[in-house]
């Protein structure tokens, strides 16, 4: 894995992968009435497609997963793709939306304890700081809601698939890179999705998709599926899990305005206020720290008195056997 970076610039393909799914919300509305597993399935095979053809243009080559891996990726793509899609799906039956939302927007803090541990490094205080600040954000954005037991349990499932999504890529990302995981956790989930959608839907379900539903699973697979995951994972490999966790807060936002601009309605005072708090946090938890400007653990330049640490350079003329 990549060292993780503190400058700004590798955050920016994960803002916008985040951007991406926040802003898919209204999107996948039009598939709530379609055979869940049956459009799901296609989503991601049609995904698997392009993700090859722009790897292949980008000149990156995907590479067979081998013993460990294959559980890393089996259990990305049952937790992240298909779990997930099932826990918000059932949610919504039980809760508001909104409590499925939230709990999602609480991964930052998931991300910010079991990332770093799983990179073998100390979580950095940074980030624990500011991952409360962004899911409270968050929170204020989607809001509370009404949920049951069930909806609570649903919304749990969600939280953990979500954090799993990311935290089971740490191990494989370095072999593969984020083309090699986006392409294996997509086919992977389409065959998944393939099995439910016979098993559960019957052969013929894809018949019952319309028109505006395939371009909502069109949409899907190319922008909220190949390219945002190999631009989240991009940001996971360069910046670490605990710092990219905190970008999820992004996506609440962007549905946000992806629902103003569908005529959903200006948001309310609250949704501003939580706006300005997730923005706060990502400033706080994103920032990057400034390093010591002469290297020493103060900053500050030692003093005329205090003993040089520097190697000293061995005199040549003590040398001069050595020199002939």
């Amino acid at each position: 894995m990549d060292t993780p970076s503190a400058s700004f610039t590798p955050l920016v393909p994960g803002m916008v992968g985040m951007v991406l799914v926040g802003s898919s919300v209204s999107v996948s509305h039009a598939l709530v009435d379609a055979p869940l597993f049956t459009a799901q399935a296609v989503r991601y095979a049609a995904a698997t497609a392009i993700l090859l053809l722009l790897a292949r243009l980008a000149g990156a080559r995907p590479v067979w997963p081998r013993g460990r891996e294959w559980l890393w990726l089996a259990g990305l793509a049952v937790t992240g793709l298909v779990l997930f899609n099932v826990a918000v799906v059932r949610g919504v039956a039980h809760a508001e939306p909104a409590v499925i939302a939230v709990a999602v927007a609480s991964v930052p803090v998931v991300l910010g304890v079991l990332g770093p541990l799983l990179e073998r490094r100390a979580p950095s205080r940074q980030v624990l700081l500011a991952a409360p600040v962004v899911v409270a954000g968050a929170v204020l954005v989607g809001g509370t809601g009404r949920t049951d037991a069930a909806g609570g349990a649903w919304a749990a499932l969600a939280l953990g698939c979500e954090a799993a999504f990311t935290l089971l890529a740490v191990p494989v990302l370095g072999r593969h890179t984020p083309w090699g995981v986006s392409v294996h956790a997509s086919w992977l989930g389409a065959v998944l999705f393939a099995v439910l959608g016979v098993t559960c839907e019957g052969p013929t379900a894809a018949r019952e998709v319309t028109g505006a539903q395939w371009a909502a699973v069109g949409y899907l697979a190319l922008l909220v599926t190949a390219v945002a995951f190999v631009l989240w994972y991009s940001t996971v490999r360069t910046v670490g899990a605990g710092r990219a966790g905190l970008l999820t807060g992004l996506a609440p936002l962007a549905a946000a305005a992806a629902g103003t601009a569908t005529g959903a309605g200006v948001p309310g005072t609250t949704v501003w206020v939580g706006i300005a708090v997730v923005i706060a946090g990502l400033v706080g938890g994103l920032r990057a720290r400034r390093a010591p400007a002469l290297g020493t653990p103060s900053g500050r330049a030692p003093s005329a008195d205090a003993p040089s640490t520097a190697p000293t350079r061995p005199d040549p003329s003590r040398r001069g056997s050595r020199l002939s």
